[in-house]
């Protein structure tokens, strides 16, 4: 299982978010203390992030978070108000390529998943690539479920621009868990994607128990929100109930939970 984050709020340093936390995700690549197979997230780092146009890029790479001098070197200069980071435990069978690292990224979208669909290849890898159109289709460079989960979010979108992202991303859940109960798999998302304004999250399985997930409110050292696969710190951390939603713009930073 890997390990997620993502920020939203007052423009910092990525620094601040990857490694200078208590628990941060730099500590939480070599020593995980909620994950639930492996030991270390060693497979490979991602990081992305907004500048002040809204514009998104992106970092990746296939070596361990803790063994990466030029992302650290790059996050004390970078800021930004709306961050993903991530680091990758591989699923047995993946390959170690930058395709397979995450964040996945579609115009301003950007996307972490942390969770598996059980026997991917075998299951619903091909079902999903035929409910994709031909734009969604090629997006997806890699073989891993994250990347076929993050294109049928975008196919959704897609095909209804009007769409509210946390709705597209509740009726992403809602197709994998109908194909997953039509193909007798089990399937665990815990999703984190971004526009640049706002960010939705999800922790949910159907017929497994979903991976961790946390979410934390700052108002004393800035204004922001951070969801992560374990706290960063000691203080003010809330786990997701599971089969839960969070949904949170910039302009107010006020999270809406809801069960679903």
């Amino acid at each position: 299982m890997c390990r997620l984050i993502g920020y939203l709020g007052d423009n910092i340093r990525l620094h601040e978010l990857l490694y200078q936390q208590e628990h941060s995700l730099y500590q939480q690549s070599y020593q995980p203390l909620e994950l639930k197979s492996g030991v270390v997230c060693a497979d490979g780092v991602g990081v992305g992030w907004y500048d002040e146009a809204r514009k998104s890029f992106i970092y990746r790479n296939t070596i361990p978070l803790w063994n990466d001098p030029n992302l650290e070197e790059l996050s004390q200069y970078v800021q930004s108000n709306c961050t993903l980071g991530y680091a990758r435990l591989a699923g047995i069978g993946e390959s170690l390529d930058i395709s397979n690292c995450q964040p996945f990224r579609s115009g301003k979208l950007l996307f972490v998943h942390n969770g598996e669909i059980a026997n991917f290849k075998q299951t619903l890898y091909r079902p999903i690539r035929d409910r994709l159109s031909d734009s969604t289709y090629h997006l997806i460079k890699g073989m891993t479920d994250s990347e076929h989960i993050f294109a049928l979010l975008v196919d959704i979108l897609q095909s209804s621009p009007e769409s509210h992202l946390l709705s597209a991303l509740q009726e992403t859940v809602q197709e994998l868990t109908d194909l997953a109960q039509k193909y007798d798999t089990t399937l665990s998302t815990n999703i984190i994607v971004t526009d640049g304004q706002a960010v939705a999250a999800i922790r949910y399985a159907y017929n497994t128990e979903a991976p961790t997930l946390y979410w934390s409110c700052d108002s004393v050292n800035n204004q922001s929100l951070t969801i992560a696969s374990e706290p960063l710190s000691s203080n003010n951390w809330v786990a997701f109930a599971e089969q839960s939603t969070l949904w949170v713009e910039a302009e107010s930073l006020v999270p809406k939970i809801s069960l679903w």
